[in-house]
C-alpha cells in the first residue's frame, strides 16, 4: 500500500475503535475497565491517520513545481526523455509497481467490527468448560435489604467457601444465563473474565425449587432465592457448584455488560 492507503487504513482502525468504545461494542471483546485504552489508542490512530495523509500532500507539493517548471527536467527539450522511448514511462511498468488490490481486503475485517456484533460467549462455551469459581480474598459488606442484590459470581463465593453465613437468613437476587448440562440439568451461569472475552470463564450455580417448566439455552433470568448447602462438582473439572433454591424466575433482556468481571477484583 502507499502512504495515502496506509492513512486509510489507519483512520478505519481508529473510527472503529471509537465507535466501539463509545457505543458499548467493545464490552463484547474487553472488561469494561478498558474503555479508556480504546478510546485513546482509537484517538492516536485517527491522529496518526490524519498526520500521514498531511506529510504526504506536503512532500507532494513541494516536489511538483520543481518538475513543472524547471526546463533540464523537462522532456519537450529533452529526446532523450521522450516517453515513447522511455522504459521507465511505459505503462506496463507503471502497472507492474501498483499497490496489489487485493490488499484492499483487510478493511473487510473493519466494517464487520463496526457493521455486525458478535454475540457474547454462553451456554455452548459454559458447558464446555469448567466452573471457574475461586476463593476470594473477603467479603464486602452485604446492604441490608431483602431480597439482596448481588452478582452471580458473589453469590457462589459465598455459597461455597462462607457456607452463606454472610446471608443472614435473607434471600438473595441475582441474574444469569441459562445453561443445560448433558442430562438436562439447569444451571444459571456468568462468565467471569480477567481481561478480554479471550480468557473468559464460566461460574455456574445450580438451580432448584421453582424452576420455570421450559428453560431455553442462553436465556437470561433473574432468580430470588435462599442459600442451601446443596453442593454439586462440575463434570468438567470437578469444580464446587453451589445451589440456589429459587422461589422467583423472570427473563429480562440481555444485559449491555454479559460478562462478570468482579471475582478477580
Amino acid at each position: 500500500m502507499n502512504r495515502q492507503a496506509q492513512a486509510a487504513v489507519l483512520f478505519l482502525v481508529g473510527a472503529a475503535l471509537l465507535h466501539a468504545g463509545t457505543t458499548n461494542l467493545y464490552l463484547r471483546y474487553v472488561k469494561a475497565g478498558l474503555q479508556p485504552l480504546i478510546l485513546a489508542a482509537g484517538a492516536v490512530l485517527i491522529v496518526a491517520a490524519l498526520a500521514t495523509a498531511w506529510y504526504e500532500w506536503r512532500a507532494r507539493t513541494r516536489t511538483k513545481p520543481t518538475q513543472d517548471h524547471d526546463p533540464a527536467h523537462d522532456p519537450a527539450h529533452d529526446p532523450a526523455h521522450d516517453p515513447a522511448h522511455d522504459p521507465a514511462h511505459d505503462p506496463a511498468h507503471d502497472h507492474a509497481h501498483r499497490e496489489p488490490r487485493i490488499s484492499w481486503l483487510l478493511v473487510l475485517p473493519l466494517l464487520a467490527l463496526i457493521l455486525v456484533a458478535p454475540p457474547a460467549l454462553g451456554s455452548y462455551s459454559a458447558v464446555r468448560a469448567g466452573t471457574a469459581l475461586q476463593q476470594p480474598y473477603g467479603y464486602m459488606k452485604l446492604p441490608k435489604s431483602d431480597p439482596i442484590p448481588l452478582n452471580l459470581v458473589d453469590y457462589a463465593g459465598r455459597a461455597v467457601y462462607d457456607h452463606g453465613r454472610s446471608f443472614g437468613g435473607r434471600s438473595v437476587r441475582f441474574a444469569g444465563f441459562v445453561a443445560l448440562d448433558k442430562s438436562g440439568a439447569p444451571y444459571l451461569v456468568r462468565m467471569a473474565l480477567n481481561c478480554c472475552a479471550a480468557d473468559a470463564q464460566p461460574v455456574k450455580v445450580a438451580l432448584t425449587g421453582k424452576i420455570p417448566p421450559v428453560l431455553q439455552p442462553d436465556a437470561w433470568l433473574q432468580v430470588t432465592g435462599t442459600y442451601t448447602a446443596r453442593v454439586t462438582h462440575d463434570p468438567v473439572n470437578n469444580g464446587p457448584i453451589p445451589y440456589l433454591e429459587v422461589t422467583q424466575a423472570k427473563p429480562i433482556p440481555v444485559p449491555s455488560d454479559p460478562y462478570d468481571e468482579s471475582w478477580n477484583n
